[in-house]
């Protein structure tokens, strides 16, 4: 039996709190999927609840300010509905070298008293370097996708207060490096990229994944209460193994949990047996 299916949300107004132009991506696929109508708001200033730069540091976890995001969009906008994203980088767990980029999206419903949470986790372009002269910049530029992926100019160290952004182009780019190393200290200017989603198209893809991820969880309802956002909360380990048949680490069954009435149904993945390679008994 099949998650059931359905879309609540049909011609409804959707408020977008987004001062870095995320509507690019997230409406065309609400638009498509849901046939909603998304509201962008644009007049409040997202950078007051923290920014990629530093200046202003972030309160709370990324939920919490992407949750404030949708608050707000849906107090400007006066809708039932509202949607906030917010994005986080890491490098990655295993060679620590990859930067790894992390999306939510949360949609609030304010009616149904729920929310609905979309994630995606991807690499991303997210470098930084200490230059001496314009011919070392320019080759940080060079390979590191500038102009498409914007940079941030500083004099000295990350942490400097002074600093030049929105950086698109090569004139702009020797304009902030000029100025950066004529106040610069130790005759050295800070580069990095910005992580401001318009700014870093890489971001914007993972924003993407994310947003598929949260229509998906809302388009699938409980089937007892009749609730959106019916989706997995956990993963049931115990794949017998396909060499031994001891029980492995590998998911066994997937848990759908909804959001309002706490029903619960399994869903066994299709594989019978566990890869040998990932036993804990056969390759300790």
């Amino acid at each position: 039996m099949g998650i059931k299916i359905s879309n609540f949300y049909q011609g409804e107004s959707i408020s977008l709190l987004t001062k870095h132009h995320k509507e690019k991506v997230i409406g065309p696929l609400f638009s498509k999927t849901l046939k909603a109508d998304l509201i962008t708001i644009d007049s409040y200033d997202t950078d007051q609840l923290g920014t990629f730069t530093r200046e202003i540091s972030r309160q709370g976890s990324q939920l919490d300010a992407a949750r404030r995001k949708a608050e707000i969009g849906m107090e400007i906008g006066r809708t039932k509905y509202g949607i906030g994203s917010e994005g986080s980088f890491v490098q990655d767990p295993y060679a620590g070298v990859i930067p790894i980029n992390y999306e939510i999206i949360i949609f609030i419903d304010s009616l149904r008293s729920i929310e609905v949470v979309g994630q995606a986790r991807g690499s991303s372009i997210n470098h930084h370097a200490s230059v001496k002269n314009w011919q070392e910049l320019a080759k940080f530029a060079r390979l590191n996708k500038f102009p498409k992926h914007q940079l941030v100019i500083r004099p000295d160290h990350q942490d400097h207060p002074a600093f030049e952004k929105d950086i698109n182009n090569l004139e702009q780019l020797k304009k902030a490096f000029n100025k950066a190393l004529k106040i610069s200290e130790k005759k050295k200017v800070f580069v990095e990229h910005d992580l401001r989603a318009f700014a870093n198209p890489t971001r914007m893809k993972n924003i993407k994944e994310a947003t598929k991820d949260l229509l998906l969880k809302l388009r699938s309802v409980c089937s007892k209460c009749q609730t959106p956002g019916f989706s997995i909360s956990r993963h049931e380990p115990g794949l017998p193994c396909a060499l031994c048949e001891m029980p492995s680490n590998q998911t066994k069954a997937k848990i759908y949990t909804c959001l309002k009435c706490d029903y619960e149904r399994k869903e066994y993945v299709k594989s019978n047996k566990a890869d040998p390679g990932k036993c804990n008994f056969c390759n300790p």
